[in-house]
């Protein structure tokens, strides 16, 4: 009897503080999922120092990884039937409030719009698998700009957007994952990840 079971397409969810270990957890998920993951970088070069951490952070990651950079524009980039983890909705999201002179709406707008031609993607396209890292800000102090306070609303926003969207949610608090939205192990062959590995600092 002919197997006709479809490569499982999803969009897994990774949020959490800063230096939490999203990124790692992402990195290494990705390579669980994928001998040739794809990693998509969010970041816009706004001055030098900020390149110099760009060409480090893409140091990082061996051979095994394929890089692509895209500051707005996610579902023009080649990654269906691929894995890949964009790292970061923070950072993206910063472009696009940027770019509108901080206007919230028009930014929630254009990111919602972004984020449901991927999901469609995926949908549509068997094997494709991305993991959204996300940062979760508004756990964190209260802003003292009004420009501050606007995109913590906005990160709010979309992180719910995305969340929406996914078909599982993680949670990562001090380097250790916490599903927040199942739908990942049961159905998708993920296995846990260790939480032992290069304890006690976790770059992101």
């Amino acid at each position: 009897m002919e197997n006709d079971t479809q490569p499982v397409s999803r969009i897994l969810f990774i949020t959490g503080g800063a230096r939490s270990g999203k990124s790692r957890y992402a990195q290494e998920l990705a390579l669980q999922l994928s001998p040739t993951p794809r990693y998509v970088a969010t970041a816009r070069r706004w001055d030098d120092d900020f390149g110099e951490r760009i060409r480090r952070h893409r140091q990082d990651r061996d051979e095994r990884w394929t890089s692509l950079e895209e500051e707005k524009y996610l579902s023009r980039l080649p990654l269906s039937g691929q894995t890949a983890v964009i790292d970061c909705v923070t950072l993206w999201l910063t472009n696009f409030f940027v770019d509108t002179n901080q206007d919230v709406e028009r930014t929630l707008e254009a990111c919602k719009k972004e984020m449901d031609l991927l999901s469609h993607m995926v949908q549509q396209a068997p094997g494709t698998t991305l993991i959204v890292v996300s940062n979760e800000i508004g756990m964190g102090l209260h802003a003292e700009t009004e420009a501050g306070r606007k995109f913590a609303d906005l990160q709010g926003w979309m992180n719910q957007y995305i969340a929406h969207l996914a078909d599982r949610v993680t949670l990562m608090v001090s380097g250790i994952p916490l599903i927040v939205k199942p739908g990942g192990n049961e159905t998708t062959g993920i296995n846990p990840i260790s939480n032992k590995t290069n304890p006690g600092y976790f770059p992101e």
